[in-house]
């Protein structure tokens, strides 16, 4: 596995069917080693605070596979960075599970959740059914909290270290946020995972309101 591109991007705006985004989805690849902190990428701008960020969602990578598949798709190539990853990776397990690691240089990262895609990924790609393309395709990047900060570049190798206290995949958790009626148990087992924070308040409240429909 090696980092084929680092990504940071600048606030911008991006209209689309008559509406604005300020966002620093866009990213281009950046030259030389960049700092990865608790709170993510140096100098990547992160505009909606509130859907994105934080110390759960520090870090969003995107596998070079997946980026060429969507190219095929698309009939166009759509480059790294393009989906708002910060690290675009050569060999990125399709089957990765919540908690297990990536070690670059000194940098440790831990997964964490799905990219659920939102309105703002549409915009970037001038397609109002993208999210829904984006959603049925099921491959949509991780996000990873930083356990270890440090200095990584492109090219870069990386060493994976599975999680041995939990099996709950980062599909498992893609596919139960889209369910509209999910069941107690499945809710309970991703609970027990290291989920990202906003996931897990997700499927909390989806667990009390089963709760008090059944009481």
């Amino acid at each position: 596995m090696r980092i084929s591109s680092i990504n940071i991007g600048e606030a911008n705006s991006i209209v689309h069917r008559g509406k604005t985004f300020v966002t620093g989805i866009d990213k281009y690849s950046a030259v030389g080693s960049v700092f990865v902190g608790v709170d993510g990428l140096g100098n990547d701008a992160i505009c909606d605070l509130e859907h994105h960020g934080g110390p759960d969602q520090a870090v969003y990578a995107y596998s070079s596979d997946d980026y060429r598949w969507w190219s095929d798709q698309l009939a166009s190539e759509v480059r790294a960075g393009t989906f708002g990853d910060n690290l675009t990776i050569d060999g990125l397990p399709t089957d990765m599970n919540v908690g297990d690691r990536l070690l670059v240089r000194d940098v440790v990262l831990e997964a964490t959740s799905p990219r659920i895609p939102c309105s703002t990924l549409a915009a970037q790609m001038q397609d109002s059914n993208f999210g829904l393309a984006f959603r049925r395709a099921e491959r949509p990047g991780i996000y990873f909290r930083v356990l270890n900060e440090g200095e990584i570049a492109a090219g870069d190798s990386v060493t994976f270290v599975p999680n041995p206290d939990s099996d709950v995949s980062i599909l498992d958790i893609y596919r139960l946020a889209y369910e509209v009626r999910p069941a107690a148990a499945s809710l309970h087992a991703v609970l027990d995972a290291p989920l990202a924070q906003r996931m897990r308040e997700k499927f909390e409240k989806q667990l009390d309101g089963l709760a008090s429909r059944n009481a």
